[in-house]
């Protein structure tokens, strides 16, 4: 085994570790669990992390090295149409083989399967070609997302009830480890042919508008769609009773996955077979690189979603359905413990951490990043539980800190907006899908709520909470360079002087 995959494997392990914990602690003190259950727990853990370090290690070597190439390309074509088509086309097939999204799908009755993802596919190519052609023209991205946000907003009164949450939902679910390392390396690539001092902070913002294209476009279904009274229905699963019944359980589930995940990945294979073949970019080495690293994507995401679907979902319902049973005012304070461990587990948030951290030269470091990313989340599934137990409407919730995070965006430096508004998005990842809201169902079903306006909706609220914790972080970062500043206007440097290497490192220290 290489050092790259070990360390990929030690990383994921770390970020695995507390939720398999905290759940096997519910298990012995609040929430006892059939030894069947347990065992598909644990067994979907081990997964869960082999999956998860082999994932990370093939974005980096494929989707990673393929969007930053076709970015690249494109940028220095300067073809406006062909920038235009080309983004729509990609964000379009990729999305569409997004496993996030076939898992949201899969649990909404109120919209064929279908008609779902084509809709949220085509509102991410739309927006992703807008999010390219913003950073070719420098056009501020707060005053972009003031604009489709507010449009969002008075869409959320108009559309019927039970599209709201489901449409806030796809736009987290479109942003997941398929497209989240393309698009982010799309966003650079694009972004590398400008000197200017913006270029950097403007090769962030893909994913935030790729997260607003699905929510509009589901939203004018709904429109047109109307209301819908069509039931959730939940899945039951077995408990099995011995380990071969766990095994086999794994293993019928397997064969699915591995075709999803073909799906989803065959686009980007046949993507970059093009783009090699028209521009010849990949000498020899990095195109077996690359092939290689198609491979690892591909197995590690098959382990990761069987591992999570078929070990990690059905516990959740099962300990949303007890807690709720028991002490149903519980749920928030245990749904918080989760979301704050729970967001390291997610491949995505990774990605961006360091790829913010390499871009910013360590100013904004991936623990800090992880930090706040963990406090948004755990206040974001506090407040789905809250929704949960008391029935109030997402309205309530998502038009304040839509608000508070489209003014926050005026105030702080520029890069924090892109940063915060694509975490928002890669924030909302598989652990959400196929554990989160499974536990907002469960506990939803046990108190006899509405689960199409009261359970779903947790991955929306994932996908807002970042864009507050981050900017709050922006702010704090302006605060201590305003600082800074008023103390180096009082110092005298001599030109001749290493001084001002000091205090930089000072500063990104005291920042850190």
């Amino acid at each position: 085994m290489n050092r790259n995959m070990k360390a990929k494997l030690h990383e994921s392990l770390i970020a695995v570790l507390p939720i398999s914990l905290i759940v096997l602690v519910l298990s012995i003190a609040l929430v006892p669990m059939g030894t069947g259950y347990m065992m598909m727990f644990l067994f979907g853990a081990v997964m869960l992390v082999f999956g998860m370090g082999v994932f990370q290690l093939g974005a980096e070597m494929a989707m990673s090295t393929l969007g930053e190439g076709i970015g690249v390309s494109l940028a220095r074509s300067r073809k406006v149409i062909l920038i235009v088509a080309a983004t729509l086309l990609l964000g379009t097939l990729i999305t569409m083989a997004e496993p996030d999204l076939r898992v949201l799908s899969d649990k909404v009755p109120a919209i064929d399967t279908r008609t779902l993802i084509l809709t949220v596919a085509v509102g991410v190519g739309i927006f992703l070609a807008i999010a390219a052609l913003r950073i070719m023209f420098k056009i501020d991205l707060s005053f972009i997302l003031m604009g489709f946000y507010g449009l969002m907003l008075v869409l959320a009164f108009i559309i019927p009830a039970s599209f709201r949450a489901v449409a806030f939902d796809s736009g987290g679910v479109t942003t997941g480890p398929i497209t989240v390392p393309f698009i982010m390396a799309l966003g650079v690539g694009i972004s590398s042919i400008r000197t200017d001092k913006d270029a950097s902070s403007d090769s962030f913002g893909l994913v935030a508008l790729a997260s607003v294209g699905p929510i509009l476009a589901v939203m004018l279904l709904g429109m047109f769609s109307g209301e819908s009274s069509t039931a959730y229905t939940e899945e039951v699963l077995a408990n099995p009773s011995d380990m071969r019944a766990v095994i086999l359980a794994f293993a019928k589930a397997t064969p699915h996955y591995a075709f999803d995940v073909m799906l989803s990945i065959a686009p980007i294979i046949a993507v970059f077979f093009s783009f090699q073949l028209l521009t010849k970019r990949y000498h020899k080495r990095q195109f077996l690189r690359c092939l290689i690293g198609f491979i690892y994507t591909y197995v590690g995401l098959v382990l990761f979603l069987c591992g999570v679907s078929v070990g990690f979902a059905p516990v959740g319902s099962m300990l949303g359905q007890e807690v709720a049973n028991s002490q149903k005012w519980l749920l928030v304070p245990l749904g918080m413990l989760i979301g704050y461990f729970i967001v390291k587990a997610e491949p995505a948030i990774q990605i961006l951490n360091k790829q913010v951290q390499t871009i910013t030269n360590g100013t904004i470091s991936a623990s800090s990043m992880n930090a706040c990313l963990q406090i948004g989340v755990s206040a974001a599934i506090g407040l789905a539980m809250i929704r949960v137990i008391t029935g109030i409407s997402i309205l309530w919730i998502v038009i304040p800190a839509y608000l508070i995070a489209l003014v926050m965006s005026r105030l702080v430096p520029k890069i924090f907006v892109g940063i915060a508004f694509d975490s928002g998005g890669v924030a909302s990842g598989p652990m959400t899908s196929t554990f989160l809201l499974p536990l907002c169902i469960g506990a939803c079903t046990a108190l006899g709520g509405n689960v199409m306006t009261d359970a779903f909706g947790a991955v929306a609220l994932v996908a807002l909470t970042p864009l507050i914790a981050i900017q709050t972080m922006g702010l704090t970062f302006r605060y201590k360079t305003a600082v800074l500043k008023k103390k180096l206007s009082n110092i005298v440097i001599p030109e001749d002087s290493d001084v001002i290497v000091d205090l930089e490192g000072n500063a990104k220290e005291a920042w850190q």
